[in-house]
């Protein structure tokens, strides 16, 4: 490994101790980031999703900014806008910054603002950038959306179109922790509330003393280093054809996936399986791809952008067991 990888393996492990039982889910943020994607979590209450990323902003020293998505909020809330001032007496505009110039975003339930707010957050999401009174700004180099929203309360909200789901590089679901983890989560909540109960100053995730080292430029060095990481040509013929399995199944007759897909995934798909293929790979301290680097990510990658027939609704078939049927039957290496 080399100071990067260690760096960034150092975070997880770290982030880990302050989010017990979502392992998966902080892989999957790191792995967002080396890639310069954003990442969709989908799951119940009070299970970590805004802890989640506030830890990895905290441990990695960038600055971070929430949204709480309401009906009301206006595009500006989000962007920022231009602000009346006087200065020696002659007024003048200028430009207020919005939490979406920071390193890290979070969208807290992102289905609950209108599309004209959604929209807006895409823009900056896809581009880099925001315009506002017909000036372009520049978002910051590092820079990762984590967007929340509730599986299970969809009254009063605005679900994101296929075409903006597409926008996310990665979907994780989260469920409730397991037993053994909800002990340690009840013991890591007791030992914070006796730490800012005996030092009023530190307020902040634990452990972050620990990797102070760990920067948004020890990041930044990880995305570039994914340039590097080989992938075959046989990799990439396995890549293209678990996307295109999902648009054209015909030639898998024993497999239930084509009868369950009713739109397959957009180009992006291949692109983001690639990129959080290799990322995998890097954050494991290899150099080349393998195919359970692929396996590894693509529930994630290819779950939200499956448009699901009216068959695999009636028989209450998930994007999760869509998946798992492809991988079954699109062979690796053939």
């Amino acid at each position: 490994m080399n100071l990067s990888q260690k760096a960034v393996s150092h975070l997880y492990t770290s982030v880990c101790k302050s989010v017990v039982g979502q392992e998966h889910v902080v892989k999957s943020l790191i792995i967002a980031l080396l890639t310069r994607g954003h990442v969709l979590l989908e799951g119940l209450p009070g299970t970590a999703k805004t802890r989640s990323i506030k830890s990895l902003a905290d441990s990695m020293q960038a600055s971070f900014g929430r949204v709480q998505f309401t009906p009301d909020l206006l595009p500006s809330d989000v962007t920022g806008a231009e602000v009346y001032r006087e200065v020696a007496g002659k007024p003048q505009l200028d430009f207020q910054a919005g939490p979406i110039f920071n390193n890290l975003i979070l969208a807290d339930e992102i289905n609950r603002a209108p599309a004209k707010v959604q929209a807006a957050l895409l823009e900056a999401m896809a581009e880099g950038t925001v315009t506002s009174a017909g000036k372009t700004r520049k978002l910051p180099e590092l820079f990762l959306v984590l967007a929340t929203q509730n599986p299970v309360d969809q009254e009063g909200t605005y679900p994101l179109p296929e075409a903006q789901m597409d926008r996310f590089t990665l979907k994780v679901n989260v469920a409730y922790p397991d037993r053994e983890a909800e002990l340690a989560i009840i013991k890591l909540v007791r030992q914070e509330e006796s730490e800012i109960e005996h030092t009023a100053e530190e307020r902040s995730v634990p452990h972050v003393a620990e990797i102070s080292a760990v920067t948004p430029a020890d990041i930044i060095a990880g995305q570039r280093e994914l340039a590097d990481i080989y992938i075959s040509p046989v990799m990439e013929s396995y890549i293209v054809d678990l996307i295109m399995a999902t648009r054209s199944g015909a030639q898998y007759s024993n497999a239930s996936f084509p009868d369950w897909i009713e739109v397959g995934a957009s180009p992006r798909a291949s692109i983001a399986l690639d990129r959080c293929a290799r990322a995998n790979a890097w954050l494991d301290g290899r150099d080349f791809v393998c195919p359970d680097d692929v396996r590894a990510v693509l529930h994630s990658v290819l779950g939200h952008r499956l448009s699901l027939s009216y068959d695999a609704a009636a028989h209450g078939i998930k994007a999760e067991q869509v998946v798992d049927d492809l991988l079954k039957h699109v062979a690796f290496g053939l």
